[in-house]
């Protein structure tokens, strides 16, 4: 792809992003103000696969679509993983706005050795305190609810939960956030404990876990009455798939205990006698697949003539050293200096391995795309990102969608996301309340950034900073206005290569000016001989 074919895709979508912000910033076009719910609770079901959720596998999530909407084309942001999705679901941006693309980055801020997993909570409070708060790089849906004197209450079985309000307590009375066992305001600790006894070790999978955190939110978090926002992230069934797969038995029983766990919202919700003036959003945060072979890129570099490593000896790079950080389905490259013409060898011979996908470039290079055509041009942003190659093959228990990964603790047959794999790139969303249209399918492209929008709109509260999602009009039960309509569009690059023909696509939809990335995938196509 030429620069200026570059450069125009990458204005294209900056343009189409600052059109559906001015269309649907706010409020569609229905005359109203705000919703008619009190509370509004979002449950996570970590990695939960959209073909999953069944009458048999998941009753109580398939009774509360029936009373709802079932989202039908959800999406994640890329990169398809945990926190990368908790911070979207945190603040309704993209990554490259909110500062997080990646579980796990390179941040010589913080850390002049080593890449930092971006929901370490000391890492975490370093950034804050040498930002003045402003690691995620605008506003939480807590923090802005808690500025218009609202009550919020975040638990999860995960440190992602962090992410949601990291100030919890600190500046007012009207925010609690518990992440993996550890709470804040800290006070609160002792009354938890009473509650709830201490958070349980993790075994094969989260389950004992996940059910402390529920009742954890539901015991204590929701002793002084139900706040205005509540999240309750579960662990599962993401730990379980890692291990044992896509579909496994194991799995499988982890689904039915999310399943269990809503059960126990609901039926609280019911005793408190608000589940009529509760709006309830299920997500999960990614979608998954299973591992067909797993590489080790560092080593793979070290084989072929370049240097590469998984972190620095010293907090100076060595010269010419590659800094590989490996995130399952992606991989982030960072070289030293950004040299070009290093990069372009890197990148040239990526295009000729197997597990290449999709590869994403900072400055331009033939045959990649741009990195901010998937929202990921980020201040920190690496040189190289590969998205690992994908197919819709099924794994053992015939499910579909089988990913290259490159991952130490999984093998061949294990789960794993984060690619641009139409199976990674596709979640659950089911909403369900008062506010919510009864029965609905909705078809139109959505994504976990348009959470954080529709929230505000239905508790009446003004976002702080410009969304990159949009409100869920089309979902809603008072709106009157006719559904947006969609576009697809599909990027392609090429690199002639030796002997190869490298091609890669990338394929995304757009609703009012909302980028939803929907799959993406390369491979070598062999040069055809010359005629003698």
């Amino acid at each position: 792809m030429s620069l200026e074919v570059r450069n125009s895709v990458a204005m294209r979508l900056v343009g189409n992003l600052f059109t559906g912000l001015c269309l649907l910033l706010w409020a569609p076009n229905t005359g109203l103000t705000a919703g008619k719910a009190r509370h509004v609770l979002v449950l996570v079901w970590d990695g939960m696969r959209p073909d999953f959720v069944s009458e048999t596998t998941t009753p109580n999530l398939w009774k509360l679509a029936t009373e709802g909407v079932r989202f039908q084309n959800h999406h994640p942001v890329y990169v398809s993983s945990t926190e990368v999705n908790g911070t979207a679901l945190a603040t309704g941006v993209d990554p490259e706005r909110s500062g997080i693309i990646a579980n796990k980055e390179f941040r010589p801020n913080l850390d002049a050795f080593n890449p930092i997993f971006t929901a370490d909570a000391v890492k975490v409070r370093r950034a804050d305190e040498l930002t003045g708060n402003h690691f995620l790089q605008v506003p939480t849906l807590a923090e802005t609810l808690q500025g218009f004197g609202l009550r919020t209450a975040v638990a999860g079985a995960k440190p992602v939960a962090l992410l949601q309000d990291r100030q919890a307590g600190s500046k007012t009375n009207l925010g609690v956030d518990l992440f993996e066992g550890k709470v804040m305001p800290e006070a609160l600790w002792p009354e938890l404990k009473t509650a709830v006894g201490r958070f349980p070790r993790t075994y094969w999978t989260n389950r004992k876990r996940d059910r402390w955190t529920t009742q954890a939110l539901l015991g204590p978090l929701w002793a002084k009455g139900v706040p205005a926002f509540s999240l309750l992230w579960l662990s599962e069934p993401d730990t379980s798939q890692h291990k044992k797969g896509p579909g496994s038995k194991r799995a499988l029983k982890c689904i039915k205990s999310c399943d269990d766990n809503l059960a126990r919202v609901l039926e609280a919700l019911d005793q408190k006698g608000i589940r009529g003036e509760t709006d309830i959003i299920v997500v999960s945060d990614h979608g998954f697949s299973s591992i067909s072979a797993r590489v080790n890129v560092e080593a793979l570099l070290n084989s072929n003539g370049f240097r590469a490593g998984r972190k620095y000896a010293t907090n100076a790079a060595p010269a010419g050293q590659i800094l590989v950080v490996g995130n399952g389905g992606s991989v982030l490259l960072y070289v030293p200096n950004h040299e070009q013409a290093l990069i372009e060898r890197v990148v040239h011979w990526l295009q000729s391995q197997p597990f290449a996908g999709v590869i994403l470039t900072r400055t331009p290079v033939e045959g990649t795309f741009p990195l901010e055509s998937v929202k990921i041009q980020s201040t920190n942003a690496p040189d190289i990102v590969v998205s690992l190659r994908w197919r819709p093959d099924l794994n053992r228990r015939g499910v579909p969608g089988l990913l290259y990964a490159d991952a130490t603790s999984y093998s061949s047959g294990k789960g794993m996301h984060a690619s641009l794999s139409r199976f990674d790139m596709h979640n659950i969303c089911i909403a369900a309340g008062p506010d919510f249209r009864k029965g609905f399918e909705d078809h139109l492209p959505t994504g976990n950034v348009d959470i954080v929008p529709t929230i505000l709109w239905i508790l009446g509260v003004e976002p702080k900073e410009q969304l990159s999602g949009r409100v869920l009009a089309e979902a809603l039960a008072q709106t009157n206005v006719a559904a947006p309509s969609s576009q697809s569009h599909r990027l392609e690059a090429t690199y002639h290569g030796t002997n190869f023909v490298w091609q890669q696509y990338l394929n995304f939809s757009e609703v009012n000016g909302v980028i939803y990335l929907q799959e993406g995938n390369g491979q070598q196509v062999t040069q055809p001989t010359a005629n003698k």
